[in-house]
């Protein structure tokens, strides 16, 4: 069966309540044309983990915009001001993670680790309601892992099997998403024939995705 599939196709797999992971950074290398996928399919509810909200008419921002999320994990947030506003009127749950330890509790979903150890955000807000860990001498926040049941990934170049190249700084959370989702949906720039990619461009292999659609420009 290819996994090759049309955005109608993709609209399906969209549900209520569900979490799904977002790469980009600043709608650097995000998969708008499957975030257009989701507004159009009305799921509601959604816990979106994501580096940033973007803005209010590009990537996760639109997702904000348009009231079908509950929560959000992210780094920061202060580019799209109905974010925030969301928050302050308590309609809209934010989960606040310093970039770093955000990447590698999504690593650490997709590793199949039990959390990380950080100094990150020791004496702070963050590290309010967490469990801390003292590793010689140092003090340490035990960050727990992260998993989602949906990752859309933006592949730069994509085989029909599902191999996937990323260029310059699209590379940023989307690899590791694809690590840590139940189910991967790549968006592609360019689409090639299977097993045309060099070997040692490969950043997420094939075997880990489910779908594959066309980027719509």
């Amino acid at each position: 069966m290819s996994k090759v599939v049309s955005v109608e196709k993709i609209k399906e797999l969209f549900k209520d309540n569900m979490t799904i992971m977002i790469g980009g950074f600043l709608a650097c290398g995000t998969s708008e044309t499957l975030i257009d996928a989701l507004v159009e399919s009305g799921a509601k509810n959604l816990t979106i983990i994501g580096n940033d909200t973007s803005f209010v008419d590009k990537g996760i921002g639109k997702l904000i915009v348009n009231n079908q999320v509950k929560k959000v994990i992210a780094s920061h947030i202060g580019t799209n001001p109905e974010t925030g506003r969301l928050m302050s009127e308590g309609k809209l749950d934010v989960e606040l993670s310093p970039q770093g330890t955000l990447i590698e509790r999504v690593r650490a979903g997709g590793f199949g680790l039990g959390g990380i150890l950080t100094e990150t955000g020791v004496g702070t807000l963050v590290e309010k309601g967490k469990e801390k860990i003292i590793v010689n001498g140092v003090e340490y926040l035990l960050e727990l892992p992260i998993r989602a049941d949906i990752a859309l990934v933006k592949g730069s170049v994509v085989d029909a099997f599902g191999n996937t190249r990323y260029k310059g700084t699209t590379k940023n959370f989307n690899p590791m998403i694809a690590m840590a989702s139940d189910l991967v949906i790549v968006e592609a720039e360019t689409l090639v024939e299977a097993g045309s990619l060099n070997k040692d461009m490969i950043m997420t292999p094939g075997v880990l995705v489910d779908y594959i659609v066309m980027e719509e420009r």
